[in-house]
Protein backbone atom coordinates (compact mmCIF):
# COMPACT_ATOMS: atom_id res chain seq x y z
CA UNK A 1 0.00 0.00 0.00
CA UNK A 2 1.16 3.51 -0.71
CA UNK A 3 0.75 6.28 1.81
CA UNK A 4 -2.16 8.67 1.47
CA UNK A 5 -3.68 11.82 2.80
CA UNK A 6 -5.93 11.97 5.83
CA UNK A 7 -9.53 11.27 4.76
CA UNK A 8 -12.02 14.11 4.78
CA UNK A 9 -14.09 14.40 7.97
CA UNK A 10 -17.55 12.82 7.73
CA UNK A 11 -20.49 15.17 7.19
CA UNK A 12 -21.36 17.04 10.33
CA UNK A 13 -17.88 16.82 11.83
CA UNK A 14 -15.74 19.94 11.61
CA UNK A 15 -12.18 19.70 10.34
CA UNK A 16 -9.36 20.58 12.72
CA UNK A 17 -8.76 23.89 10.94
CA UNK A 18 -12.41 24.96 10.71
CA UNK A 19 -13.68 28.04 12.62
CA UNK A 20 -13.89 27.48 16.35
CA UNK A 21 -17.24 27.43 18.10
CA UNK A 22 -18.42 29.94 20.68
CA UNK A 23 -18.62 29.08 24.35
CA UNK A 24 -22.38 28.69 24.00
CA UNK A 25 -21.86 26.04 21.32
CA UNK A 26 -19.44 23.94 23.33
CA UNK A 27 -20.96 20.83 24.86
CA UNK A 28 -19.43 18.70 27.61
CA UNK A 29 -17.18 16.07 26.06
CA UNK A 30 -18.33 12.49 26.23
CA UNK A 31 -16.33 9.93 28.14
CA UNK A 32 -13.82 8.12 25.92
CA UNK A 33 -15.09 4.74 24.78
CA UNK A 34 -12.19 2.25 24.51
CA UNK A 35 -14.24 0.38 21.91
CA UNK A 36 -13.41 3.25 19.56
CA UNK A 37 -9.68 2.60 19.93
CA UNK A 38 -9.18 1.75 16.24
CA UNK A 39 -10.36 5.20 15.16
CA UNK A 40 -6.93 6.79 15.49
CA UNK A 41 -5.48 4.34 12.96
CA UNK A 42 -8.29 5.18 10.52
CA UNK A 43 -8.03 8.94 10.88
CA UNK A 44 -4.26 9.45 11.17
CA UNK A 45 -2.34 6.32 10.15
CA UNK A 46 0.58 8.49 9.05
CA UNK A 47 1.34 9.23 12.72
CA UNK A 48 1.80 5.47 13.24
CA UNK A 49 0.38 5.33 16.78
CA UNK A 50 2.48 3.03 18.98
CA UNK A 51 4.38 1.86 15.90
CA UNK A 52 1.62 -0.56 14.92
CA UNK A 53 0.83 0.60 11.38
CA UNK A 54 2.29 -1.72 8.73
CA UNK A 55 0.79 -0.10 5.65
CA UNK A 56 -2.11 2.08 4.56
CA UNK A 57 -3.78 3.84 1.65
CA UNK A 58 -7.04 5.74 1.14
CA UNK A 59 -9.15 2.62 1.63
CA UNK A 60 -7.50 0.48 4.31
CA UNK A 61 -4.96 0.49 7.10
CA UNK A 62 -3.16 -2.60 8.39
CA UNK A 63 -1.93 -2.76 11.97
CA UNK A 64 -0.52 -5.31 14.36
CA UNK A 65 -3.02 -6.15 17.09
CA UNK A 66 -2.23 -4.43 20.38
CA UNK A 67 -3.14 -7.59 22.26
CA UNK A 68 -2.17 -10.40 19.85
CA UNK A 69 -3.64 -13.83 20.49
CA UNK A 70 -1.03 -15.66 18.40
CA UNK A 71 2.51 -15.33 17.05
CA UNK A 72 1.14 -13.25 14.16
CA UNK A 73 -2.00 -11.17 14.60
CA UNK A 74 -2.87 -8.39 12.15
CA UNK A 75 -5.98 -6.27 11.65
CA UNK A 76 -7.22 -5.05 8.27
CA UNK A 77 -9.36 -1.95 8.87
CA UNK A 78 -11.39 -0.12 6.20
CA UNK A 79 -10.98 3.66 6.40
CA UNK A 80 -14.24 4.73 4.77
CA UNK A 81 -17.22 5.33 7.04
CA UNK A 82 -19.44 3.53 4.53
CA UNK A 83 -17.77 0.34 5.68
CA UNK A 84 -16.14 0.83 9.06
CA UNK A 85 -19.41 1.78 10.76
CA UNK A 86 -21.16 -1.42 9.62
CA UNK A 87 -21.38 -4.76 11.38
CA UNK A 88 -18.83 -7.04 9.67
CA UNK A 89 -21.21 -9.95 9.11
CA UNK A 90 -23.71 -7.66 7.42
CA UNK A 91 -21.15 -5.79 5.31
CA UNK A 92 -19.37 -8.93 4.10
CA UNK A 93 -22.65 -10.73 3.35
CA UNK A 94 -24.48 -7.98 1.45
CA UNK A 95 -21.77 -6.02 -0.37
CA UNK A 96 -20.06 -8.27 -2.91
CA UNK A 97 -17.67 -5.54 -4.08
CA UNK A 98 -16.48 -4.97 -0.52
CA UNK A 99 -16.12 -8.71 0.08
CA UNK A 100 -14.05 -9.08 -3.09
CA UNK A 101 -11.80 -6.20 -2.07
CA UNK A 102 -11.32 -7.62 1.42
CA UNK A 103 -10.43 -11.01 -0.03
CA UNK A 104 -7.82 -9.42 -2.28
CA UNK A 105 -6.32 -7.45 0.60
CA UNK A 106 -6.27 -10.39 2.99
CA UNK A 107 -4.64 -12.64 0.38
CA UNK A 108 -1.72 -10.21 0.40
CA UNK A 109 -1.65 -10.20 4.21
CA UNK A 110 -1.74 -13.99 4.38
CA UNK A 111 1.43 -14.07 2.29
CA UNK A 112 2.98 -11.40 4.48
CA UNK A 113 2.09 -13.30 7.66
CA UNK A 114 3.29 -16.61 6.21
CA UNK A 115 6.66 -15.10 5.36
CA UNK A 116 6.96 -13.82 8.91
CA UNK A 117 6.14 -17.26 10.32
CA UNK A 118 8.88 -18.73 8.13
CA UNK A 119 11.29 -16.09 9.38
CA UNK A 120 10.44 -16.87 13.00
CA UNK A 121 10.13 -20.64 12.91
CA UNK A 122 11.33 -21.95 9.54
CA UNK A 123 14.81 -22.87 10.72
CA UNK A 124 13.44 -25.47 13.14
CA UNK A 125 10.71 -26.82 10.83
CA UNK A 126 11.36 -30.30 9.40
CA UNK A 127 9.20 -29.73 6.32
CA UNK A 128 11.01 -26.46 5.63
CA UNK A 129 14.46 -28.07 5.73
CA UNK A 130 14.74 -28.61 1.93
CA UNK A 131 13.80 -24.98 1.35
CA UNK A 132 16.29 -23.70 3.91
CA UNK A 133 19.12 -25.84 2.54
CA UNK A 134 18.46 -24.74 -1.04
CA UNK A 135 18.18 -21.09 0.01
CA UNK A 136 21.50 -21.20 1.84
CA UNK A 137 23.19 -22.75 -1.18
CA UNK A 138 21.61 -20.27 -3.56
CA UNK A 139 22.51 -17.20 -1.54
CA UNK A 140 26.09 -18.30 -0.92
CA UNK A 141 26.78 -18.61 -4.64
CA UNK A 142 28.72 -16.04 -6.68
CA UNK A 143 25.59 -14.44 -8.14
CA UNK A 144 22.67 -14.56 -5.65
CA UNK A 145 19.31 -13.98 -7.38
CA UNK A 146 17.01 -11.10 -6.53
CA UNK A 147 14.01 -11.80 -4.25
CA UNK A 148 11.65 -11.65 -7.25
CA UNK A 149 13.53 -14.48 -9.00
CA UNK A 150 14.36 -16.49 -5.90
CA UNK A 151 11.00 -18.24 -5.44
CA UNK A 152 11.13 -19.97 -8.83
CA UNK A 153 14.54 -21.46 -7.99
CA UNK A 154 13.61 -22.90 -4.60
CA UNK A 155 11.58 -25.95 -3.51
CA UNK A 156 8.25 -24.97 -1.92
CA UNK A 157 9.07 -26.15 1.59
CA UNK A 158 6.42 -25.82 4.28
CA UNK A 159 3.24 -24.07 3.22
CA UNK A 160 3.00 -21.48 5.97
CA UNK A 161 -0.07 -19.91 4.39
CA UNK A 162 -2.07 -22.89 5.68
CA UNK A 163 -1.23 -21.76 9.21
CA UNK A 164 -2.96 -18.40 8.73
CA UNK A 165 -6.63 -17.76 9.51
CA UNK A 166 -8.73 -14.79 8.36
CA UNK A 167 -12.12 -13.83 9.74
CA UNK A 168 -14.34 -11.56 11.81
CA UNK A 169 -16.10 -11.91 15.13
CA UNK A 170 -19.85 -12.32 15.39
CA UNK A 171 -19.88 -9.76 18.19
CA UNK A 172 -16.73 -7.62 17.75
CA UNK A 173 -15.07 -6.11 20.80
CA UNK A 174 -14.28 -2.88 18.88
CA UNK A 175 -16.74 -0.52 17.19
CA UNK A 176 -14.90 -0.09 13.89
CA UNK A 177 -15.13 -2.93 11.40
CA UNK A 178 -11.91 -4.96 11.29
CA UNK A 179 -10.78 -8.27 9.84
CA UNK A 180 -8.43 -10.52 11.80
CA UNK A 181 -5.45 -12.17 10.09
CA UNK A 182 -3.63 -14.45 12.52
CA UNK A 183 -1.55 -17.59 12.88
CA UNK A 184 -3.44 -20.48 14.40
CA UNK A 185 -0.82 -21.38 17.04
CA UNK A 186 -2.51 -19.35 19.83
CA UNK A 187 0.92 -18.71 21.32
CA UNK A 188 0.72 -15.40 23.15
CA UNK A 189 0.87 -13.97 26.68
CA UNK A 190 -2.34 -12.09 25.79
CA UNK A 191 -4.27 -15.34 25.49
CA UNK A 192 -5.49 -14.98 29.05
CA UNK A 193 -8.93 -16.52 29.49
CA UNK A 194 -11.63 -18.72 28.05
CA UNK A 195 -13.40 -16.04 26.00
CA UNK A 196 -10.14 -15.18 24.26
CA UNK A 197 -9.68 -18.76 23.13
CA UNK A 198 -13.28 -19.41 22.13
CA UNK A 199 -13.51 -16.21 20.11
CA UNK A 200 -10.76 -17.42 17.76
CA UNK A 201 -11.39 -21.17 17.74
CA UNK A 202 -15.13 -21.67 17.41
CA UNK A 203 -17.90 -20.62 15.04
CA UNK A 204 -17.98 -17.30 16.93
CA UNK A 205 -15.28 -16.42 14.39
CA UNK A 206 -16.72 -16.37 10.89
CA UNK A 207 -13.85 -17.13 8.55
CA UNK A 208 -13.59 -15.13 5.36
CA UNK A 209 -14.10 -18.14 3.10
CA UNK A 210 -17.56 -18.65 4.68
CA UNK A 211 -18.94 -15.39 3.30
CA UNK A 212 -21.42 -14.36 2.13
CA UNK A 213 -23.77 -15.65 4.83
CA UNK A 214 -27.38 -16.27 3.92
CA UNK A 215 -30.01 -13.92 5.29
CA UNK A 216 -31.25 -15.31 8.60
CA UNK A 217 -28.21 -17.53 9.08
CA UNK A 218 -27.73 -18.85 12.61
CA UNK A 219 -24.16 -17.52 12.44
CA UNK A 220 -25.51 -14.05 13.20
CA UNK A 221 -26.62 -15.31 16.62
CA UNK A 222 -24.03 -17.53 18.36
CA UNK A 223 -26.24 -18.13 21.41
CA UNK A 224 -24.43 -18.62 24.74
CA UNK A 225 -20.98 -18.98 23.19
CA UNK A 226 -18.97 -18.25 26.40
CA UNK A 227 -20.32 -21.51 27.83
CA UNK A 228 -18.97 -23.63 24.97
CA UNK A 229 -16.25 -26.20 25.61
CA UNK A 230 -12.64 -25.36 24.77
CA UNK A 231 -11.07 -27.81 22.33
CA UNK A 232 -7.43 -27.79 21.26
CA UNK A 233 -7.11 -26.29 17.80
CA UNK A 234 -4.49 -28.89 16.84
CA UNK A 235 -5.47 -32.25 18.36
CA UNK A 236 -9.10 -31.67 19.29
CA UNK A 237 -8.75 -32.60 22.97
CA UNK A 238 -11.66 -31.21 24.98
CA UNK A 239 -10.67 -29.17 28.02
CA UNK A 240 -14.25 -28.08 28.70
CA UNK A 241 -13.95 -25.17 31.15
CA UNK A 242 -10.35 -25.75 32.32
CA UNK A 243 -8.42 -22.86 30.81
CA UNK A 244 -5.22 -23.32 32.83
CA UNK A 245 -4.96 -26.92 31.61
CA UNK A 246 -5.62 -25.83 28.04
CA UNK A 247 -3.03 -23.06 28.25
CA UNK A 248 -0.36 -25.52 29.39
CA UNK A 249 -1.36 -27.94 26.64
CA UNK A 250 -1.20 -25.19 24.01
CA UNK A 251 2.44 -24.54 24.87
CA UNK A 252 3.24 -28.21 24.29
CA UNK A 253 1.36 -28.18 21.00
CA UNK A 254 3.13 -24.99 19.96
CA UNK A 255 6.54 -26.62 20.33
CA UNK A 256 5.45 -29.59 18.23
CA UNK A 257 3.71 -27.41 15.64
CA UNK A 258 6.87 -25.37 15.06
CA UNK A 259 8.82 -28.53 14.27
CA UNK A 260 6.42 -29.95 11.69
Amino acid sequence: MSQSKRPKPPDGIAAADSPSTTKQDVKPSKRWDPRNGLGVYIETPETNPEGRVLEYDDDFVVITDKYPKASIHLLLIPRKRTYYSQHPLRALSTDTAFLDTVRTRTAHLVELAANELRRQYGEGSASDAPYNTALESLMSGPDPPSPSKRAALLPPGRDWTKEIVTGVHTHPSMNHLHIHVFSRDMHSPWMKHKKHYLSFNTSFLVQLHEFPLEEGSARFHPRDWPSWDMKCWRCGQNFKNKFAALKSHLEEEFEQWKKE
